[in-house]
């Protein structure tokens, strides 16, 4: 009774995983990359949308508007009223370009770093 081998389906320590393994695990992180970086897009998205809508003045009482609106809001909440100017355009743009920005960096900067694994 000498075997030292590991239990059937456990793998022993210091040896690499089959190469089946790593292929799953690759294809997890592109599927969690990939993911990732469809709620980045999503939501910088819905930021731009909201910016061009409101410089294009659109219909307030839309309900279209009015859900990208407070899509937007709820999005941009943490970075409400970091730029305070006259031009209301600007302020808009920047208020909410910035969150869309650091969502974009974000979200694609993670989903890089898992594809490297």
């Amino acid at each position: 009774m000498s075997n030292i081998d590991p239990a059937s389906g456990y793998q022993a320590y210091g040896n690499s995983p089959g190469p089946e393994r790593s292929l799953r695990n690759q294809a997890a992180a592109r599927r969690t990359a990939l993911a990732i970086c469809t709620v980045a897009d999503v939501a910088a998205g819905l930021l731009g949308l909201w910016i061009v809508l409101y410089l294009l003045d659109a219909n307030q009482g839309n309900a279209f508007v009015d859900f990208v609106r407070g899509a937007a809001n709820w999005l941009s909440g943490w970075a409400r009223d970091i730029f305070t100017m006259d031009t209301e355009g600007l302020r808009v743009a920047l208020n909410y370009g910035l969150p869309a920005g650091v969502y974009l960096l974000i979200g694609h900067g993670i989903a890089a770093r898992l594809n490297r694994v």
